[in-house]
């Protein structure tokens, strides 16, 4: 285990990177806080989620708008050349909320995708998952379940928020570092397992069935695949990183170490897109949510394409009038 003090493992290595990740945080609160604040909107005034059994979504919302709450404070410290705020309290206080936020958004995308994979999968059959939907107390069972893997993040002092594979005074803090590791690390690839799973047997499902029945399963497949791609690009890359970095640290490799530093703080700022891409997740998962977002905040000429791309076939009935002599004859229209 590495026992260099001399080395501020809090200042940026490169401080060109981090000026120019703290304008990528910049960005993405900027696109971030009015698209969530919309979200919430469509949410509460027009979709009335707790009617439209649409709870876990409203809570992927408020475990955005944590992110982004953090993303200012970030972005001031890459700024200032520094990996964390010189305040003890304020950098366990962004960590918590971090954590949080990721863990809050991972548990209700898999609750998502199983319940997809259980309507699809397992038809007919009762869906535990669906049954919790009705329940707006497990979202608050959820998150206070959540807490316990959190807290950890402020149980010590810790230099740069992150002091595994540092110098500890006693193994109590050592173990506290450790079961971090192994929360942030399960917390990933566990759910990523999960969801391999739901989309290969969705997949199957979806071969296995007649022309006439593919539409739903068609909807299902785009809605665990849209948590893939959540997967792809926010979580499995920091989680490669940060495994990466903690082998080079306990090798005690210096110079490794500060590549492989930068290279973790730059894929973290890229799990920070979750927050912009959630919103394409409630438009898949629910085609009321993607009308009700469409029909208030795009433009005309737009909604007609909108729907149609994210329609995956869906059928309105349009009604033409044809006027012969005296008779009006109206003929159905299918959208394709």
């Amino acid at each position: 285990m590495s026992t260099n003090s001399s080395v501020d493992h809090c200042k940026t290595p490169t401080n060109a990177t981090y000026e120019i990740l703290s304008w990528v945080m910049v960005g993405q609160f900027t696109l971030g806080l009015p698209l969530n604040l919309s979200v919430l909107y469509i949410f509460i005034f027009r979709f009335k989620f707790w009617k439209n059994k649409s709870i876990f979504l409203f809570n992927i919302v408020v475990a955005d708008f944590l992110l982004v709450a953090c993303l200012p404070a970030k972005a001031y410290h890459y700024q200032n050349h520094l990996r964390r705020s010189e305040s003890n309290l304020e950098c366990k206080a962004m960590l918590f909320m971090l954590f949080l936020n990721r863990g809050a958004s991972i548990a209700f995308l898999i609750t998502l995708s199983l319940d997809r994979y259980f309507n699809v999968v397992h038809l007919g059959r009762r869906n535990f998952v669906k049954i919790l939907k009705k329940t707006p107390q497990i979202s608050i069972i959820i998150w206070l379940l959540l807490l316990p893997l959190t807290i950890p993040t402020m149980v010590k002092t810790f230099e740069c928020c992150n002091s595994h594979g540092r110098k500890v005074e006693t193994s109590y803090h050592d173990v506290t570092d450790t079961f971090r590791e192994v929360v942030f690390f399960s917390q990933i690839i566990i759910p990523f397992i999960i969801l391999v799973f739901c989309t290969v047997r969705i997949v199957n499902r979806l071969r296995k069935k007649t022309v006439g029945e593919k539409t739903k399963l068609r909807r299902a497949v785009c809605v665990v695949m849209s948590v893939v791609v959540v997967f792809t690009i926010c979580f499995l890359p920091c989680a490669i990183a940060r495994a990466v970095l903690l082998s080079v640290r306990l090798n005690d490799w210096q110079e490794a170490e500060n590549i492989a530093v930068q290279v973790y703080d730059s894929l973290m700022v890229l799990s920070y897109m979750d927050c912009l891409l959630d919103p394409l997740v409630y438009c898949f998962c629910n085609s009321g949510f993607k009308d009700a977002y469409v029909s208030t905040f795009c433009p005309t000429f737009l909604q007609k394409k909108l729907n149609t791309d994210f329609g995956l076939g869906t059928t309105t009935n349009t009604n033409t009038n044809t006027n012969t002599t005296s008779r009006t004859i109206t003929l159905p229209m299918i959208e394709k």
